[in-house]
């Protein structure tokens, strides 16, 4: 808890209301561990006051590249040295195990540190043009940008959009999950000490009237969001009424296609990862695994045993494998969805059920890794996006049946292909229709690299090169370089248009 000690908690203007407050909860245990501010519409327009103040004002938005970038590794610096506070603090806030919550957020400095490279090796461009001119381009930033991050990953996918909006001279505007915003509290202390101005970054604490006004806000040049797919829509609807910039990552149905050459024992220990990885709370789970027939019975069994031997409990032990889900609420959703696969007839081979942990734990939010046999592609949890630690297993005969079930979906965020045979895998991977498809792993991702869906799956991209860009506009400026004038109307008639 050291890490909030110096973290902005303070409404953010003083008209009534505002000291409401909103208390954080241990999914592990469904106790407090402290209250924050409950953020509403006004005070996201004192937020948004705030950095488009300060991006006026400067100095961030007229820092010269190196400046900006000394500061971003800066950043990185500051994030590293509390690395072990923050990986403790965001497992105690969504209660995802220690051990996953250290190897994703000890790469959080990586984000930093590669958008500053990008700023430092930036390029314009020189246009070839016809005549006597000079044409070439500029970059220039944004604005203000909206930043409104999730519950399951809250540090990490923060890091991917604002290491961006930062390095191109943004200032920015946080809405944390409602249920998750305290590793983003603790990053503010540690901006401040790496030199960043006051105003650049501004953090609103509220529930979703405070995000539908930060999407809505007319000052708000860029909105980042990752969240659910019909938040999204209404997200993008309120960007382009005003032509803002918009990147959601919004739900997804992960295919996991496994076929026949692959080793089943070794597959399903593989891609259980895929399945319960964050207690399946991510959008890229896999919990649609597509099992060629010849080995769909080993494969099911191998899983299920997996899936049964995973150690469920404190998540801030390091002992402990899998946490609970973030919320009552989530835990009821999943448990709907999975008593309506028994009714349709899907066989549940393992989990399935609350664990009977001890102590505080049993007023947790846990359920077992659940894997589901028997089931069809029409059944409710072969469809519907579930966020929770189910694996539901298909059967199908052949490559074109796999690429037809994997694409039978409205989501098209990530897919993975599980083969011995490595053409066979970069042809599935062509077919799929993906924003991103790993073979022979999952979830594996790096700061050069894309990251974003199709279809429902969202717009735009997280991380590379591609969102670095999308996050300042281009200025194409083109001079004459002939002396004189050219005179259209006095007969001349030199001009190519």
């Amino acid at each position: 808890m050291s890490l909030l000690e110096d973290a902005t908690h303070e409404p953010m203007s003083d008209k009534p209301g505002d000291l409401n407050t909103r208390t954080i909860v241990n999914p592990s245990t469904g106790r407090k561990i402290e209250d924050v501010p409950e953020h509403g519409p006004a005070d996201v327009d004192v937020a948004v006051a705030r950095a488009l103040d300060a991006f006026t004002r400067g100095p961030w938005s007229t820092f010269t590249a190196t400046q900006r970038a000394r500061i971003l590794l800066r950043i990185a610096d500051e994030i590293e040295s509390g690395s072990e506070d923050l990986y403790r603090l965001e497992a105690l806030n969504n209660g995802r195990p220690v051990n996953e919550t250290r190897a994703q957020l000890s790469r959080v400095p990586e984000w930093f540190r590669y958008n500053a490279g990008l700023l430092a090796a930036q390029r314009t461009a020189v246009l070839p043009t016809d005549g006597p001119y000079l044409t070439y381009q500029r970059r220039a930033p944004l604005g203000v940008c909206a930043i409104i991050t999730p519950f399951n990953h809250p540090m990490l996918i923060l890091a991917r959009s604002l290491s961006a909006a930062l390095a191109n001279g943004n200032t920015v505007v946080i809405k944390p999950s409602e249920m998750t915003p305290l590793t983003t509290l603790a990053l503010m202390p540690m901006l401040r000490r790496a030199g960043l101005p006051d105003g650049v970054v501004n953090i609103v604490t509220g529930a979703a009237p405070a995000g539908k006004r930060l999407t809505e806000h007319p000052d708000v040049a860029k909105v980042t969001l990752t969240g659910g797919t019909e938040t999204g829509r209404s997200a993008a609807v309120a960007a382009a009424r005003r032509f803002a910039r918009m990147t959601a990552e919004l739900g997804g149905k992960t295919p996991i296609i496994v076929f026949d050459d692959s080793d089943p024992q070794g597959a399903a220990e593989g891609a259980a990862f895929a399945a319960f990885v964050a207690a399946g709370q991510s959008c890229v789970a896999g919990s649609r695994f597509l099992v060629q027939r010849g080995i769909y019975d080993e494969f099911v069994q191998h899983l299920s045993a997996r899936a049964r031997a995973i150690r469920i409990g404190d998540p801030t032990s390091t002992d402990t494998q899998m946490g609970p889900l973030i919320s009552e609420r989530q835990r009821a959703k999943v448990m709907e969805l999975v008593d309506s696969a028994r009714e349709e007839g899907a066989t549940v081979r393992a989990g399935g059920e609350i664990p009977d942990l001890e102590g505080d734990l049993r007023d947790g939010f846990f359920y077992t890794p659940t894997v589901i046999s028997d089931a069809t592609m029409s059944m409710r949890v072969a469809r519907d996006e579930i966020f929770g630690p189910v694996a539901v297993v298909i059967p199908f005969d052949d490559e074109a049946d796999a690429i037809s079930m994997a694409n039978d979906n409205p989501y098209g965020l990530g897919a993975g292909v599980w083969t011995s045979d490595f053409a066979r895998g970069l042809r599935v991977a062509d077919e799929v229709h993906a924003g991103m498809v790993w073979i022979n792993d999952h979830h594996r991702l790096e700061p050069s690299l894309p990251w974003g869906g199709i279809k429902e799956s969202g717009i735009g991209k997280d991380a590379g090169q591609e969102s670095f860009d999308d996050f300042s506009w281009i200025k194409t400026i083109v001079a004459r370089t002939a002396p004189g004038y050219a005179d259209w109307y006095g007969g001349a008639n030199e001009r190519l248009n």
